[in-house]
């Protein structure tokens, strides 16, 4: 093992909106070895998403929150160096649970993924492990959107809401993003296709909603939740569907969120709303992979990065999320 050490961004304390440098420390630890049934990867990339900040709060979730002292939870992708579990052979590529640190250890478990025949690993991070099968199930199983729809995403330049329009508009939808700033409407309506992006720093979202989607919302895939869930669910058609992704408006937020004021629209318009988690379906993730490399290879599908270098930069890259600095998905390359 040429790494006599494992680089690692531990937790120090629990953050107070966004994360600072003193909440976090970047330490030295021993190399773990990998015990019987356990395989030892060495993190190439981190994906950094809105839920590694939900991770830090002391609440319960999907998930534990990432006790004191222990490395910062992130998705990643790398490549196994050593091995003691018959899942994985050394040289394998896998997407993972690995936390912000070098090496890691994983088991044959739902948090760890092997996906053959993928040599671009940011793919493998970006389109082909949680984000990309994010975007298909809460877009393909809930919102079902059908040719002539309107769908809208908000959170579009991001990394799942990228990914979400997309499969919509593969599926005949038409589709209308909400973003933040002129360039990243720009990139949402250019390169990735949508027929029309909302600038939600704009002086009246409703105004626009109105605008760009005459026929209403038949399908709205939510990354943020907040004042801009509120503005959408007040334009849903009869039989609306509202996929419930995130809601990154209010991850830094202190205590309990107020809820949506207009979730009585459900009500008038016969609309459902539904929440999602990718890990469910862990067994179909072959699917999602198989799925959406053929619409890459055949040019429906892309995506883009934005770039971090090293573990040095872990605030920078988790707080850009939440300043909107970032545009499509956020990696730390290490």
């Amino acid at each position: 093992m040429e790494n006599l050490t494992n680089r690692q961004v531990v937790l120090r304390r629990r953050p107070t909106g966004l994360v600072q440098p003193d909440d976090v420390e970047l330490v030295e630890a021993p190399v773990p070895e990998p015990a019987e049934g356990e395989a030892l990867v060495r993190t190439t990339y981190l994906g950094i998403d809105a839920a590694v900040r939900t991770w830090l709060d002391d609440a319960r979730g999907y998930l534990p929150p990432v006790a004191i002292g222990d490395p910062v939870r992130a998705a990643g992708v790398g490549e196994v160096v050593a091995t003691r579990c018959n899942a994985y052979a050394v040289g394998d590529v896998v997407t993972h649970l690995p936390g912000f640190q070098e090496l890691a250890v994983v088991r044959d478990d739902v948090f760890t993924t092997v996906i053959p025949g993928v040599d671009d690993q940011l793919a493998m991070l970006t389109v082909y492990g949680a984000t990309g099968a994010t975007a298909y199930f809460g877009m393909t199983d809930i919102g079902k959107p059908q040719p002539g729809e309107t769908v809208v995403v908000s959170a579009a330049a991001g990394a799942t809401g990228s990914l979400a329009g997309q499969i919509a508009k593969i599926a005949g939808a038409r589709v209308v993003g909400i973003a933040g700033g002129p360039e990243k409407c720009a990139f949402v309506v250019d390169e990735l296709g949508f027929d029309a992006c909302i600038d939600h720093r704009g002086p009246d979202l409703k105004a626009a909603l109105k605008e760009h989607c005459p026929q209403r919302v038949d399908v709205y895939f939510d990354n943020v939740g907040g004042p801009i869930l509120d503005a959408v669910l007040d334009r849903l058609a009869m039989h609306a569907r509202v996929v419930l992704c995130g809601a990154i408006a209010i991850y830094n937020e202190h205590g309990r969120p107020p809820g949506p004021s207009n979730y009585f629209q459900l009500i008038n318009r016969r609309a459902r709303m539904e929440g999602f988690l990718s890990l469910d379906h862990w067994d179909r993730f072959p699917e999602v992979a198989g799925t959406l490399g053929t619409w890459m290879a055949e040019g429906k599908l892309q995506y883009r990065t934005e770039v971090y270098d090293g573990l040095d930069s872990a605030v920078d890259a988790l707080n850009a999320l939440f300043t909107g600095a970032n545009t499509g998905k956020t990696v730390i390359r290490l």
